[in-house]
């Protein structure tokens, strides 16, 4: 028996804490993870992260206790686009240099 397929997607326009925008599971969780993968919309992969975030409700904030993770993960997807914060001083291009 396979797995249930879940999905939660979140929004995030740096000036509020992120917020549950799309839940779903089986055929809903598959069409926001196609509409991620067509807009190019990064998808991270977490059941347990998952689970809790299906635990709120649309429109609702992210809670304070995940702010960190939620932040690592924005902060990581940030890099993937190639954008460092100014006062990186070019440090991603200096370490690409040496390798």
């Amino acid at each position: 028996m396979s797995k249930i397929k879940k999905a939660v997607a979140l929004s995030f326009d740096g000036k509020e804490a992120p917020k549950v925008t799309a839940t779903g599971k089986d055929l809903v969780a598959q069409e926001i993870i196609a509409l991620a993968e067509a807009t190019g919309v990064y998808i991270h992969q977490d059941e347990h992260l998952s689970e809790f975030l299906q635990l709120l409700e649309l429109g609702e904030e992210v809670p304070k206790e995940l702010y960190t993770l939620i932040a690592e993960l924005i902060a990581f997807v940030y890099m993937l686009d190639g954008k460092f914060p100014e006062q990186w001083n070019n440090l991603h291009q200096r370490i690409l240099d040496k390798a």
